[in-house]
């Protein structure tokens, strides 16, 4: 298992959240891999620094409400 790998249905660690905060696709990367949201990650991230942040926490914090697998 990766650090800051998330298991499935639990809660992500924290690692994974200070990672996803300083680099918002890594953080992404390590929990769901090279998935769509992992691209929306990289692409908000491109825009902007904070939307790039705000993803990849939500998608961290509460997956089941985001239907980017």
């Amino acid at each position: 298992m990766v650090a800051g790998q998330q298991l499935a249905g639990g809660p992500p660690s924290p690692s994974a959240i200070v990672v996803a905060v300083l680099l918002p696709p890594l953080g992404v990367f390590l929990v769901r891999g090279l998935t769509p949201a992992f691209w929306a990650t990289v692409l908000l991230t491109l825009f902007g620094w904070v939307p790039g942040i705000v993803v990849a926490l939500a998608l961290l914090l509460v997956p089941d409400r985001i239907p980017i697998r």
